[in-house]
């Protein structure tokens, strides 16, 4: 196997919150927070690191609104993130083809 196959993989997706962040938005248009918190098991703070993360990197949008005088917030891939995932993907495909017996 090469190497430098996994120096390609994208350590923002590649920690496993935000890859389950990642995997469900790329199976929805949008999520809320509490939609991913209640999936995910997690804290409002640890989800809230974990967004700010992958936000900070380009990878999704949030958007905040109000719903019967509540806030909510909702979470979605953006194109650079659909990418980024696509890449992860195509490079963990790489990693097993490599490594696949002949």
């Amino acid at each position: 196997m090469k190497p430098d196959t996994f120096q390609k993989i994208d350590k923002v997706i590649h920690e496993k919150v935000r890859l389950a962040i990642v995997s469900l938005l790329a199976a929805s248009p949008e999520l809320s927070f509490t939609e991913l918190r209640d999936n995910l098991n997690l804290t409002d703070g640890n989800l809230c690191i974990q967004l700010r993360t992958l936000q900070q990197a380009g990878y999704i949008a949030v958007t905040k609104t109000f719903e019967n005088r509540r806030p909510r917030s909702t979470c979605a891939l953006t194109a650079k993130g659909r990418q980024a995932f696509a890449s992860y993907i195509g490079i963990l495909e790489e990693i097993v083809k490599q490594n696949r017996p002949n």
